[in-house]
């Protein structure tokens, strides 16, 4: 059996998660969430799930749309954890939409020879490979939280997988679409 190369299996990869299963999640948790939910904080130093929302948008950008792709960086980091409202479920999730859109471009244009280049990003010497890694991980993990609070506002109103025979359906993708590479 022959293997595939890595690097464009990596870039395909990288932008499912980012492009299509982290945000159909984040998007169904978000909805699920009652409207004054959506910038709770449990105490004041933690985020809401608008906050992370936010966050993850800014993240992209300046990892991905400037940090590899070449864009301005202008990201304004303190004022995603700063905001406490003004922006409903369907507002939070177009400007993520946004930003994973902007970032899948970079990454269909990315050429997998240029994985090991160097970048700045945040002040830190990084290659672009350890960019991107770093934001689907980031992405995963905020993810996570976004659906832990939905679950804990409205239980049973976010359901990922279709446990038919033992195996997780996935159910968040769009028809005809696979999760396996």
């Amino acid at each position: 059996m022959s293997s595939l190369p890595l690097g464009p299996l990596f870039l395909e990869r990288s932008r499912y998660y980012l492009g299509v299963e982290y945000p159909a999640k984040i998007a169904a948790a978000i909805r699920s969430m009652p409207s004054d939910h959506l910038w709770w904080r449990p105490n004041p130093v933690a985020n809401s799930a608008g906050n992370l929302v936010l966050h993850l948008a800014g993240n992209v950008r300046q990892w991905v749309v400037s940090g590899i792709g070449g864009a301005p960086d202008t990201r304004q980091r303190d004022e995603e954890f700063a905001r406490t409202g003004g922006w409903d479920a369907e507002t939070l999730l177009t400007h993520l939409h946004g930003a994973v859109h902007d970032a899948d471009a970079v990454l269909a244009a990315l050429d997998p020879s240029t994985l090991g280049a160097m970048r700045r990003i945040q002040g830190r010497e990084t290659t672009v490979f350890s960019a991107l890694y770093h934001v689907v991980e980031h992405f995963a993990g905020h993810t996570g939280q976004l659906i832990l609070l939905a679950k804990q506002f409205t239980p049973g109103a976010v359901q990922f997988y279709e446990d038919a025979g033992g195996l997780a359906k996935p159910r968040f993708l769009p028809e005809g679409m696979s999760d396996i590479a």
